[in-house]
């Protein structure tokens, strides 16, 4: 089985990558559902009232997905890792004070007993957005209850994100969305598609 995990903030661009290469290459794509989680729009309300549930519940989530992964057999590509879960929106909830140590303590045991169940992907694809292009994306794609998450959050996570990809071991293509333009631009999707044939090709 091929895994390919598709990386990123939220308005990164994670989905509209891992629809464009599920297509160009055929492989099954899973991406995550926001709408299976019923504490989203409480979270993003009152963040340090419902932290642990929301991220308990991504969790679970994502892990009966990864799961489903396993089974199938296929080459997929997913939007989103399992382990972001953990190592990027928990983590930023326990750091800025929203999620307290026990909580955390309690969601990274449960994290790190169901990682050692799941496969790591073949490649783990990264989009590196700045803060200026996330802000105009979440705005243009109108999901009401993202309209109102903070800056100062989105700045956190990009911080956790770039901390956890440069410590990251597995195989790593980091795409600087700055630079690229996938959907406008032709040639930088097939860029990125000459990346991954080529990186994928190592990796068998």
């Amino acid at each position: 089985m091929q895994y390919v995990a598709i990386a990123g903030n939220i308005g990164s661009g994670k989905t509209t990558l891992t629809k464009m290469l599920s297509e160009h290459f055929g492989w099954k794509a899973e991406f995550e559902s926001t709408a299976d989680n019923p504490y989203l729009e409480d979270f993003y309300q009152d963040m340090k009232r419902w932290a642990f549930h929301a991220q308990v519940r991504f969790l679970d989530n994502s892990f009966q997905q990864m799961l489903d992964i396993n089974a199938s057999g296929k080459p997929i590509i997913q939007d989103r890792s399992f382990d972001e879960n953990a190592h990027i929106f928990a983590k930023n909830l326990h750091v800025s004070g929203q999620m307290d140590d026990r909580d955390f303590e309690s969601y990274w045991k449960l994290f790190s007993s169901l990682s050692s169940q799941l496969p790591k992907p073949d490649l783990l694809i990264y989009l590196d957005t700045d803060l200026d292009r996330l802000k105009t994306q979440i705005q243009k794609r109108g999901r009401s209850y993202e309209q109102t998450i903070p800056e100062e959050y989105l700045s956190n996570l990009n911080k956790l994100y770039n901390e956890w990809i440069d410590a990251y071991e597995g195989p790593l293509l980091r795409i600087k969305m700055s630079e690229h333009d996938f959907v406008e631009e032709n040639a930088d999707f097939y860029s990125i598609v000459d990346k991954i044939d080529n990186m994928l090709s190592v990796e068998k």
